[in-house]
């Protein structure tokens, strides 16, 4: 390194300036970034992360990227990922990410709308999806693909290796060892860093604008409510173009100098979890709720002694988490029922788990809901919600440690400004925020900019209050909340995070709009519940066939009678469908990031959720079911229609069974 470089590192200014800062500081004595290929961890070093992107950045501008370009990444997490990014910002490009499982219509919308002039797509699967559509990109110049398995015999012009761009940045650094520096030190703080497209609810993705500021001044908020060392360990395995995502591996890593650890594949992801024994851990409510039901699975599944153990144990998690929540001092008999349910359970799960050294877990992206939450509080994990928007670089708020309300998503980090837009007489209102992490606007659009900034505050769309003790509460989208045709209003996002906590339910759509009642659709879990069908010598073939089980729905009508005793009474469930194949983002009904795209489920499920809403007790189904393949099938199928029986025919089912049900549900 140069002695110019100590001019870039005393006061970061960008992404790139706090690596050149890393890699003075450390060198090759830390490790910056981890790897599993072929089974082994492969380290790099700080330096060599330097060296990475300063080629590869290099690499970029012999090829012809220019400032104010944009590029583009497409593939799963992979060190690759970030060279990429940075590389381009520090060639005063703008980067950009694609999630990696997004079909063709998604993939051209994003490159269009961006106006890439390059991409860099990890695979021949994603390499192939590019040179589909290259007759429609123009302005792409070149794709530069990672890895080279399977392409060898592709000639195509647009086509270069990301080790060939590395090299060329490696000659032109020896012709011109000062310019990467040069390049890194003209940016400014007020560049821009990221283009990071939203999930798309309701539409086609916004792209939103962020610079080198608004990302560093908020990524120092975090760190500032959530401390974080360079001793810490992450993993990484959310799809990079999320910005729950991009905060964690990349912007917070830079800033406080982590290391992160990127899984083999994506389906190895909780195998490594247990390898890294992460001490940070940032997961959707999706994983979450996946991993208590699994858990939950395998007691139910388990022989007698360990069943014995876990009904002991984990009431007295429940209760030790309710004393956390409560700020309350347990007594000395509590502390020691705990430790010894610690020994005889905890310990063990938690590890088996990955989970043995987590000092912050944190879950965004929406809400999840507090049973879980409690699940994993009574286990011993450090679990907090997070919240925020890609418009306000990530975060707004995330639970403090010692100050955790399993019904909120934690207080407002520093610089973060908070409020409630025209509240009811009960406080709740649309949230708004502003700060200095508040995004420039959305690329090309700036109909929906005008419409999201009004008089400099972002307003979300979610409707809220604040707790008392300064805790804010997100009741759900504004524009999702239901009313009865009574008038009685719910929240449609609080009664599926319900449902979700159980152990047979992936997935469910509330119902219930100026209807006379509330209905739900749900999708079975099809491991567990067909898990659960082979214990009881259950033959089926297919989801759909599982799904269509009256057993089945003698199963999950239990479920749902468990949940109903737990909802006020105007938003309990009077009817409920399993639908014949799960929602998938591929058929347009979830966003990549896993949230219900209700608009869509209102169009396409008509004829289901008008059912659900009239005498009937079944609905001829004839629809086209998709596959990962590609292929396609004709499903006719009969959907039963089920409705709860009066709540007085489920008291042997809801009546306590002993003390210990008693503790667990808080007594």
């Amino acid at each position: 390194m140069n002695s110019d470089q100590t001019t870039i590192s005393e006061n970061p200014q960008s992404l790139p300036a706090l690596l050149v800062r890393n890699a003075e500081r450390f060198a090759d004595s830390r490790i910056a970034l981890r790897e599993k290929e072929f089974g082994i961890w492969q380290s790099v070093t700080w330096q060599q992360y330097l060296e990475h992107v300063r080629d590869f950045s290099l690499g970029l501008i012999s090829l012809g990227l220019r400032p104010g370009e944009s590029l583009g990444i497409i593939g799963d997490n992979r060190p690759e990922w970030v060279y990429a990014e940075l590389a381009a910002q520090a060639a005063r490009a703008v980067p950009f990410g694609i999630f990696q499982d997004s079909i063709l219509s998604e993939v051209a919308y994003i490159i269009d709308h961006s106006e890439a002039a390059m991409l860099v797509a990890e695979d021949q699967e994603q390499v192939d999806k590019i040179l589909d559509l290259k007759d429609k990109l123009p302005r792409l110049k070149k794709v530069i693909y990672t890895d080279p398995k399977g392409l060898w015999d592709y000639e195509d012009e647009l086509l270069v290796e990301f080790e060939q761009i590395e090299k060329q940045g490696r000659e032109l650094h020896e012709k011109d060892p000062d310019l990467f520096d040069k390049n890194v030190r003209a940016i400014k703080d007020s560049d821009l860093a990221i283009i990071c497209y939203t999930s798309g609810t309701t539409g086609n993705p916004k792209g939103t604008l962020l610079t080198h500021a608004n990302i560093l001044s908020m990524v120092a908020a975090l760190n500032e409510a959530d401390l974080k060392s360079p001793d810490d360990q992450f993993l990484s395995f959310i799809p990079l173009p999320w910005i729950v995502e991009q905060t964690m591996s990349v912007f917070s890593a830079l800033y406080s100098g982590y290391t992160v650890n990127f899984p083999e594949e994506p389906e190895s992801a909780m195998a490594d979890l247990y390898e890294i024994a992460p001490s940070l851990i940032v997961a959707s409510p999706r994983m979450w709720e996946g991993i208590s039901r699994q858990v939950m699975v395998k007691h139910l599944d388990a022989s007698f002694l360990k069943k014995f153990v876990y009904s002991l144990c984990l009431p007295i998690g429940y209760r030790w988490a309710e004393f956390k929540f409560e700020k309350k001092t347990p007594s000395l008999g509590w502390k020691i029922l705990y430790w010894l349910a610690f020994g005889a359970m905890f310990r063990a799960l938690r590890d088996r788990l990955g989970f043995s050294k987590v000092r912050s877990a944190m879950t965004g992206g929406a809400a999840l809901g507090p049973d879980v939450f409690r699940f994993f509080h009574a286990l011993g994990v450090n679990l907090k919600q997070i919240y925020g928007q890609t418009e306000v670089a990530g975060y707004s708020t995330i639970h403090r440690d010692g100050d955790i309300n399993f019904d909120s998503v934690g207080i407002p980090v520093p610089a973060a400004e908070i409020s409630i837009s025209k509240p009811d007489a009960e406080g709740v209102g649309e949230v708004i925020s502003r700060g200095p992490g508040l995004f420039q606007g959305y690329l090309k659009d700036e109909q929906s900019t005008q419409s999201t900034i009004i008089d400099g505050w972002m307003h979300t769309g979610d409707a809220g209050y604040f707790t008392d003790d300064g805790h804010l509460v997100i009741i759900d989208r504004v524009k999702d909340l239901m009313h009865l045709s009574s008038g009685a209003k719910f929240s449609p996002m609080f009664v599926e995070n319900k449902l979700k906590f159980c152990p047979y339910i992936v997935e469910s759509v509330v119902l219930g709009h100026e209807q006379d009642y509330v209905a739900v659709m749900i999708c079975i879990d099809y491991k567990h519940v067909g898990k659960w069908a082979e214990d009881h010598r259950l033959n089926y073939t297919t989801y759909s066939d599982l799904a269509g089980k009256p057993e089945v729905y003698d199963l999950i009508e239990r479920e749902v009678v468990r949940v109903n005793s737990t909802l006020p009474e105007k938003a309990r469930i009077h009817k409920f469908l399993l639908l014949y194949k799960e929602l998938d983002p591929d058929d347009e009904e979830l966003t990549r990031t896993k949230k219900i795209r209700r608009g869509f489920i209102n169009k396409k499920y008509a004829k289901e959720i008008d059912a659900l809403f009239s005498d009937a007790r079944e609905l001829p189904i004839e629809t086209v079911i998709r596959y990962q393949d590609g292929k396609t099938a004709t499903l006719r199928t009969n959907l039963i229609i089920r409705t709860m029986k009066p709540e007085a025919e489920y008291e042997d089912l809801l009546k306590p069974k002993g003390f210990w049900d008693r503790l667990k549900g808080g007594m």
